[in-house]
């Protein structure tokens, strides 16, 4: 199984258009639409510039917490392949993935090993399934080791993962690593850290 990659919470052009042109791109780039708790929150117009970039082969993802029909309306002629979903029901996304024609992610989050069977719920309205901590942006970790026995779905798993963490253990618990504070120093994106992890990606994929 290749392992792909999501890197998340971007917000300058620089980073972005260095992950985009890297030799191992990532499949999906990420950006955080309506929570303006997070750091890594985009304005609506600042999103528009930065969107405006050819991103090749790599497909952008909107991070949306239970998101409101404005917001949603605001952000629908937006280059975005994906709407990563948190905190909607199957009701709730099922109509964002018919009324706005999106790949949907829909994010569960993990505090104990009885949250993962949250996912049974989505299965039918998702293209990839997000297990991720309840830290949000604060990325707690979690015991990634309970999705082994979870099978035929896309599973992407989040969660204090580190640029230089051992990914290799990823390769039969997941198919979609999403990283995003792992990859920053002081808060900003990291073009080393980038680096690093994407390299490692391909050179394990490489090796399976």
């Amino acid at each position: 199984m290749t392992l792909k990659s999501k890197l998340c919470g971007f917000s300058d052009l620089k980073t972005l258009d260095y992950a985009i042109n890297h030799p191992y791109a990532p499949s999906l780039i990420g950006f955080i639409v309506n929570f303006p708790k997070s750091r890594r929150y985009v304005e609506n117009d600042k999103l528009k510039n930065l969107l405006e970039v050819d991103k090749k082969k790599t497909q952008f993802v909107g991070v949306l917490v239970k998101p409101t029909f404005e917001e949603l309306e605001k952000i629908k002629n937006l280059p975005f392949d994906y709407y990563q979903i948190y905190d909607c029901n199957f009701n709730e996304i099922e109509a964002i993935k018919t009324n706005y024609n999106k790949k949907i992610i829909s994010a569960i989050t993990i505090e104990k090993k009885e949250d993962v069977n949250k996912y049974k719920d989505f299965i039918s309205v998702s293209d990839i399934i997000l297990f991720d901590s309840k830290g949000y942006e604060k990325s707690r970790s979690w015991n990634h080791n309970w999705l082994k026995d979870v099978t035929n779905i896309n599973k992407m798993v989040a969660g204090n993962i580190q640029f230089d963490d051992e990914i290799e253990k990823f390769i039969n618990i997941c198919n979609y690593i999403d990283i995003s504070g792992g990859i920053e120093s002081s808060g900003l994106k990291d073009i080393s850290k980038i680096n690093i992890f994407l390299n490692k990606l391909e050179k394990i994929n490489n090796e399976n």
